[in-house]
């Protein structure tokens, strides 16, 4: 028996205004989280993804061209 699972994923395009912005301010400027604190909770439990690596660096410097996944959101940095 063939075990699929399908998710929808919500595309979400954030248009960079500068070199980079730290990944838990993108967290919270998409709101695909509410706070800081929230963000920095599933960053350092391993939820986010970024490139489709597990990140932990809350002050990650995310720039365009990066693709960040979590909870079914995926945030394309433009």
């Amino acid at each position: 028996m063939n075990d699929c699972k399908f998710v929808r994923l919500h595309m979400i395009e954030f248009k960079l205004e500068g070199e980079f912005i730290p990944l838990i301010q993108l967290l919270k400027a998409t709101r695909v989280v509410e706070t800081g604190g929230e963000a920095q909770i599933v960053v350092s439990e391993g939820l986010v993804k970024v490139n489709g690596e597990v990140e932990h660096r809350k002050r990650l410097k995310v720039k365009a061209g990066d693709l960040i996944a979590f909870e079914g959101h995926q945030i394309k940095v433009i």
